[in-house]
């Protein structure tokens, strides 16, 4: 079978299924494994699909922002070891800001016994950080619907009253030339104000972030560092990054 045939039948596949394992790849066309994998790498630098552990999926649309309820049955496993990695920098004393999203809320139990100050702009963060009585801080702004985060004039305005010994924030997209992104303009503003405003930023992401580029930046990568799963098959990924920031990785 010639090159164009295998990259459209895996582009045919993908467009049906939305991800594709590498077993079925080979199955479908009777290559070899390092075959196909010069496949799905040179497919991917023409940005037709992203790479992912064991397969490929289609890139995300830049603008489409999935919904709390949709992102919190995802990779819940993952987001749970990387939440509780990033809880344990947290010291007694710090003043923190926990970003709005599904990977930052599991932050919220391993902070239990710690004294700290926080400041969030997550709604669905508040009653759980209620309930632990830390100092809490929620900023203004109006409300993300889709969400629960507080965005807007009125959320800069707030933010800017405080200064921060770390962050923890949530993305769409991680890309190395591209950065950090979101969806939503206005929540870009806030993310990045909240990095600007902290002494150390970490960035909370799962490995389905890496290489997608959402409508929006954030900041450099340069600029936070990444907390995140990472298996084998990512090396190639996680040493793109590790150019330009540090990653540290949570076991499985």
């Amino acid at each position: 079978m010639l090159t164009p045939e295998r990259h459209q039948l895996i582009l045919d596949a993908l467009k049906e299924k939305g991800v594709i394992k590498l077993q079925e790849i080979l199955e479908l066309t009777d290559a070899s494994e390092s075959t196909i994998r010069r496949d799905l790498s040179h497919l991917e630098e023409r940005k037709l699909l992203k790479r992912v552990h064991g397969g490929a999926s289609l890139l995300q649309n830049k603008s489409a922002e999935p919904s709390v309820i949709e992102k919190s049955s995802k990779n819940t496993h993952e987001k749970k070891k990387i939440a509780e990695y990033a809880a344990g920098l947290v010291k007694n004393g710090d003043c923190i800001y926990i970003d709005a999203g599904t990977t930052t809320f599991e932050m919220i139990p391993f902070l239990l016994h710690k004294n700290v100050v926080i400041v969030t702009n997550g709604l669905p963060h508040l009653q759980a950080l209620m309930e632990q009585q830390h100092p809490l801080y929620l900023i203004g702004g109006s409300v993300k619907q889709k969400t629960g985060a507080l965005i807007g004039q009125g959320a800069l305005v707030s933010l800017q009253q405080y200064r921060f010994d770390k962050c923890f924030m949530g993305v769409n997209g991680i890309h190395p030339v591209y950065g950090y992104t979101t969806p939503d303009p206005e929540e870009a503003l806030i993310k990045k104000m909240a990095i600007d405003l902290s002494q150390n930023a970490y960035i909370l992401s799962d490995d389905s972030k890496f290489m997608e580029v959402s409508f929006a930046k954030v900041a450099d990568l340069s600029e936070a560092a990444i907390i995140t799963n990472a298996t084998s098959e990512d090396y190639t990924i996680q040493a793109k990054l590790e150019e330009k920031t540090e990653v540290k990785v949570v076991s499985p």
